[in-house]
């Protein structure tokens, strides 16, 4: 199962298919600024296959961003990560350089908050965010999520944002 279409998106499973665009996503490092660095080809293949992992255990993960005309945009989720020690669902998105301040990251979240609490997936969400990455704070904050000073993320540099589902 995917989160529901919006009014200009879809979101889908990620395949092998999806190597050329996850690539030149995760290789762009504009995109990528706020991690060590970008994704290498192999890299990106590996994203793929981490996700089809996770839509076999969990029916969910990061899932490929489209237009409704098919163009590809990047990808939004929900996948497990370590917070505090602890395993807790997070929110995570990536558009790509030229589709971004459209909205599209803002929209895709929002579908895929609203899958994890019809799902009833977990009872909080969270986003790990650099602390200089002011963009994925604002998406983070548009679609309901505050920071919350209280939970650590194992990287200093990181911020995690919350809320309740």
């Amino acid at each position: 199962m995917t989160p529901n279409e919006t009014r200009r998106l879809r979101l889908r499973e990620m395949s092998p298919e999806d190597l050329d665009d996850m690539a030149d996503l995760l290789g762009d490092p504009r995109v990528m600024e706020y991690y060590p660095r970008p994704k290498n080809r192999t890299e990106a293949a590996g994203w793929i296959d981490w996700n089809v992992h996770n839509y076999a255990e969990y029916c969910h993960g990061l899932w490929a961003i489209e237009t409704h005309a098919g163009e590809f945009i990047g990808d939004c989720g929900l996948t497990w990560q370590k917070v505090d020690g602890t395993p807790a669902l997070e929110l995570g998105y990536h558009v790509k350089s030229s589709a971004q301040k459209f909205g599209y990251a803002t929209e895709a979240a929002v579908a895929c908050r609203d899958y994890a609490g019809s799902h009833a997936l977990a009872s909080r969400l969270v986003s790990i965010i650099h602390q200089d990455n002011r963009p994925s704070q604002r998406v983070a904050e548009k679609v309901g999520m505050r920071l919350d000073r209280a939970l650590r993320h194992a990287s200093p540099a990181h911020l995690v944002f919350a809320m309740d589902l």
